[in-house]
Formats: C-alpha cells, sequence, structure tokens
C-alpha cells in the first residue's frame, strides 16, 4: 500500500535530512540556495512563511509538521555553519557554544525521526484495521 499524499512531503524532507545530518555533502549548499530562493522550502526563514509576526490561524496536522521540519533544518544548518567558522577559527564561535549547538541539533533530528516511525506505525496500523 501507498502512503497517503499528504505524508509524501513530510517522508521526502525527513529523508533529505537524514542525508544531510549522515555527513557534509555537495548538496548542502544547493538546498541552502534553494531554500533562500523559495520560501516554502525546507530551510526558508519563518517570517518568509508566516508573513507577519502576529497570531497565524491554525494551519492544522500538515502545517505543525512542516514547521517542525522547519526548525529541525534550521539547527543543523545553524550547527554546520557554526563548526565550518570554528575550523576557520573565528574567535566568536566558542567550542561549547558549537558542542550546544550540534547536540541541539542531533537530539532535534532523533526526536523527527521517532515522530516519524509513530507516524508510520499509526498509518499502518490505522490501513490493517476492517471496515
Amino acid at each position: 500500500m501507498s502512503n497517503p499524499p499528504s505524508l509524501e512531503p513530510a517522508l521526502a524532507t525527513l529523508r533529505l535530512l537524514a542525508s544531510q545530518a549522515s555527513g557534509p555533502n555537495s548538496d548542502y549548499q544547493a538546498n541552502r540556495s534553494t531554500a533562500t530562493n523559495n520560501p516554502t522550502a525546507i530551510g526558508a526563514p519563518t517570517a518568509a512563511v508566516g508573513q507577519g509576526s502576529g497570531p497565524q490561524p491554525a494551519g492544522g496536522f500538515a502545517a505543525e509538521m512542516r514547521d517542525a521540519i522547519q526548525r529541525i533544518n534550521r539547527l543543523q544548518i545553524n550547527a554546520v555553519d557554526k563548526g565550518r567558522a570554528f575550523q576557520a577559527g573565528d574567535p566568536s564561535v566558542t567550542l561549547n557554544d558549537l558542542m550546544i549547538d550540534v547536540s541541539k541539533s542531533s537530539v532535534a533530528f532523533e526526536f523527527g525521526k521517532q515522530v516519524r516511525n509513530r507516524l508510520i506505525t499509526a498509518y499502518k496500523e490505522v490501513m490493517r484495521m476492517q471496515v
């Protein structure tokens, strides 16, 4: 059985994040430039997506998942950028800050994987139900 269409973008994004987290690759810069040119892409600033700082209407489950994935992606991008700055010898980046950011992105990514796994398990259980 195939996944419902609403889960496919989230699953594709999680796969992309997993490939990014597995190590530095040449797709990293391409994904970052796409995110800055496309306000709906993963990694785009939330102000571009939200268009304002006031309360936004509820977008439902899909919007919450998209926002959570974007937060995870921003944490990972921040950790990679800080790591590169530290390697380049930037005096404003300390090892403590770098390790905290790397840990935050790692915990957020693992949490995202667990949410994905539970969603897939729940979907399979629903699909096994007899009508």
